[in-house]
């Protein structure tokens, strides 16, 4: 496609993605549609693509029942099928019966899923469930593809007589085979199977002992191999039959075929649909093993990836046991070109490729290794300049190689592509290269176009410091282990580290102070200061991580309080009422004990325990109207509020029962309005009254009295 080159997609491995894919194929036909596959810039088309696709990765991630895809394609059988008199071979019709299930498999587990995966369900349209194919079939070949005896008439009794001639050879064989056995012709195996014949094993100084005919000999010639005589015509029947079988069958296929022919639409579809399934099956086995995801896609040119990694990268280091660091980094119209600088071996190129290989992936229709939020658009073309492709061959070092690729960038870029460069401006003259560089640099930023660039030079840093669409970024290093962190940070340029690393890799001291007495000491001074930023900024940023690793501790500690005091509160709340009953129960113990000490056995008077008695039955009737009372307490509290209409019925009521309860004075006798006992008034205070009724006191309010007398 336009935009994505050879050379761009080598420079990005695209290739081992493609290896990747083609290895989870089933059929040769997705398997050359993975080897071949390139990004695209028909924007509708990938979006359809990628939902569809994501809709598979749904499924199989919530565990959806969905068939196996086990098939073998059916390209020689429509190949032959539109044919006149062609014969399908009994494996086609297998591969025809089992596409067919699959297909129809495939029909239901779509037939009440269709709004849920709407893109995959278009796949469906030009095949529909039908069990014609697999009937016809069936009606041919058995469970194990193999023909039926009742095929045809004219083929069952071709078998039964197949069957009848071979039971009678085996029966005379087995006589004769006894008869030689006893009288000791026959060598150690005693028999063998020639030409599909039963034959004897005979001592080769015996042979002319022994009626048949001889069909061969061992390699030393001490056995002959001798067909009895008595099998001989029946062996000749066996042929002829077994000849007429393979006519017969011969037939009932070509007879079959062309009742299959007339279905040859809908199993060019079934090779349509499984060949489909199986290339988005592949793509979904890639995207599971990378733990992939689809990211927001966005019309407007904007990236922004949010834990991002380099897939290769990562599959390498997780078999290495090696931990792949992150990347996250924004481009959008405010900041569309990116300079990264920093030191070597410190990730930028990683970084770079991060970024133009999950580009080229997405275009092609793979779900790729990043947050679910993340977000991408689509870019006409992806253009690189990686790595060192001098050629003896073109007779071109690196820089005209490099140079070529420039003028082609300058031809074709525009506000819809993506520039990868890689070690802009090297493989010349440091200051002349560097200026070209930047003059490079000014006119793809003109064009609009977006871009990744790493670089060492100080000019495209300032360049890049002072455009107002463009952004510095560096790959941090740690000052003081003098090791990369692999981190990218954007909104300042990065120091190369150049005298960290040398210093780092061994060089002398005396030798690296005579290097930067070498250097314009303004340069040595912005490289010191660019070392200054990046200590500050890690220094700030471990300040940072520590504030918020302190916080969170703290939110849990507050939260783990809570919950704690919690506990222990609903704990202290249990023995409290536990307490209480258990003082109840103490009390009530000892009153009863009270009762029992005063409890008279030694009298002959029959009423000396009737104070007690009535005691017991006075202190009882006070706890049972206790409980009671709780209990309607309990219930009043549970009670709903009463409707408008009952408050309207109790003002209604007789004026009579207000006069009764206002005549109710200290002595007057009293009824109880929901129990009905009748007591006598001991004591007012406002509307509680101390009631006697029998032997219980109780304080009622005026309310649920009535007056008597």
């Amino acid at each position: 496609m336009k935009g994505f080159d050879q050379q761009t997609l080598h420079d990005l491995e695209f290739n081992q993605i493609r290896e990747w894919l083609a290895a989870f194929s089933i059929g040769d036909t997705a398997r050359k549609r993975l080897e071949e596959l390139v990004p695209n810039n028909d924007f509708d088309a990938i979006e359809f693509e990628l939902l569809r696709l994501n809709e598979f990765k749904r499924i199989r991630v919530e565990g959806e029942s969905f068939p196996a895809l086990d098939f073998e394609e059916l390209l020689a059988e429509i190949k032959l099928l539109p044919i006149r008199n062609a014969v399908l071979q009994q494996e086609g019709f297998v591969r025809i019966t089992r596409a067919s299930e699959l297909a129809n498999h495939i029909i239901h587990f779509f037939d009440k899923r269709s709004q849920d995966f709407p893109n995959l369900f278009a796949l469906l349209n030009q095949v529909y469930f039908t069990r014609e194919l697999i009937e016809a079939i069936e009606k041919v070949f058995d469970r194990r593809g193999q023909i039926k005896d009742d095929a045809s008439p004219e083929l069952f009794v071709i078998r039964q007589q197949i069957a009848k001639l071979r039971n009678q050879i085996n029966r005379n064989f087995d006589k004769e085979m006894r008869r030689y056995l006893k009288e000791g012709l026959l060598g150690d195996t005693k028999e063998a199977f020639i030409n599909e014949r039963r034959v004897l094993t005979v001592q080769s100084s015996h042979k002319r002992k022994i009626g048949g005919m001889v069909v061969g000999s061992s390699k030393t010639g001490s056995l002959t191999f001798i067909e009895p005589a008595i099998n001989i015509p029946l062996n000749n029947e066996l042929e002829m039959s077994l000849d007429d079988e393979r006519k017969e069958i011969f037939r009932i296929l070509q007879e079959l075929t062309r009742d299959i022919a007339h279905h040859l639409p809908l199993i060019e579809a079934y090779q349509s649909l499984l060949t489909e399934f199986d290339f988005i099956n592949s793509k979904t086995k890639l995207a599971l093993d990378l733990n992939a995801n689809l990211p927001g896609i966005v019309r407007n040119t904007r990236i922004e990836l949010i834990d991002a990694f380099h897939p290769i990268l990562w599959k390498t280091n997780k078999s290495l046991g090696k931990v792949t660091l992150p990347q996250s980094l924004i481009l959008d119209p405010n900041n569309r070109m990116l300079v990264i600088s920093g030191p070597n071996a410190g990730g930028k190129s990683i970084t770079l490729k991060t970024i133009g290989l999950l580009q080229i992936m997405l275009q092609a229709g793979l779900l790729i290794p990043v947050h679910e939020n993340s977000k991408f658009c689509f870019f006409q073309q992806v253009l690189t300049d990686i790595g060192d492709n001098q050629s003896i061959e073109n007779e071109l070092s690196t820089y005209s190689y490099r140079l070529k690729r420039m003028k082609y960038f300058l031809k074709i870029a525009n506000r819809r592509t993506l520039l990868l460069l890689d070690e802009f401006g090297t493989g010349s003259d440091p200051e002349l290269g560097g200026a070209l560089a930047e003059v490079f640099f000014e006119e793809l930023y003109n064009r609009k176009s977006y871009g990744v660039i790493t670089t060492h030079y100080a000019n495209i840093k300032l360049k890049a410091d002072r455009l107002p669409n463009a952004v510095n970024g560096c790959m941090l290093f740690n000052t003081e282990t003098l090791e990369p962190l692999y981190r990218f940070s954007i909104g300042q340029p990065g120091s190369s580290f150049t005298f960290e690393v040398a210093q780092m890799n061994g060089i002398p001291l005396d030798l690296i102070e005579q290097a930067k007495g070498k250097l314009d000491q303004n340069r040595v001074k912005m490289d010191h200061l660019l070392n200054e930023l990046n200590r500050e900024k890690m220094y700030l940023q471990r300040l940072n991580n520590e504030h918020i690793e302190a916080q969170e501790l703290a939110n849990a500690a507050r939260e783990e309080f809570i919950e704690k005091k919690k506990r222990i509160d609903e704990r202290l709340r249990s023995q409290q009422d536990l307490a209480e009953k258990n003082n109840l129960f103490i009390n009530s113990g000892k009153k009863m004990k009270s009762f029992i000490d005063r409890y008279q056995t030694k009298t002959r008077k029959k009423d000396a325990n009737n104070p007690l008695l009535e005691d017991v039955r006075k202190y009882l009737m006070v706890e049972k109207s206790k409980i009671e009372e709780a209990k309607r307490k309990v219930e009043l509290m549970q009670q709903k509020p009463q409707k408008p209409t009952a408050k309207k019925r109790k003002t209604q009521q007789p004026e009579q029962d207000t006069y009764q309860r206002d005549k109710i004075v200290v002595g007057s006798t009293v009824k109880m309005i929901e129990t009905k006992q009748s007591g006598t008034v001991e004591e007012i205070k406002g509307h509680l009254l101390t009631v006697v009724f029998g032997f219980m006191r109780l304080k009622v309010e005026r309310e649920k009295l009535m007056w008597i007398k």
